[in-house]
């Protein structure tokens, strides 16, 4: 089993981003995903595909985000890590969890199916 402090920081963030939102928001969030509406950001949070996105579907942005900056800061903290790298490992965990169909930002930071 490889237990170096990344693989264990590594599992930590999957299991953070799986907690992330209360599940009073998992399933509005699930279905702006599989809807489209929203993807994951390279920058480890969520975003709106379309810059036409609903104002529930921007208030849903925003809260998931809110969640997750404060999760981040407190990774980071806890970790000696800055921000930029713990939203760094978020999105790479986030990408390979999103589901096929569901977006994310490519390199360039165009939105793209996975």
């Amino acid at each position: 089993m490889n237990t170096s402090p990344i693989s264990l920081f590594r599992s930590i963030c999957l299991l953070v981003l799986l907690a992330l939102s209360p599940l009073a928001l998992a399933d509005a969030l699930q279905d702006a995903k599989q809807s489209g509406a929203v993807g994951e950001q390279r920058d480890g949070y969520l975003g709106a595909v379309t810059s036409s996105a609903s104002a529930e579907i921007r208030a849903l942005v925003a809260k998931v985000n809110q969640e997750r900056k404060a999760r981040y800061e407190e990774i980071a903290k806890k970790n000696n890590l800055s921000l930029q790298q713990v939203q760094a490992l978020a999105f790479e965990q986030a990408q390979q969890a999103t589901l096929a169909g569901n977006y994310v930002q490519n390199a360039s930071g165009a939105w793209v199916k996975k």
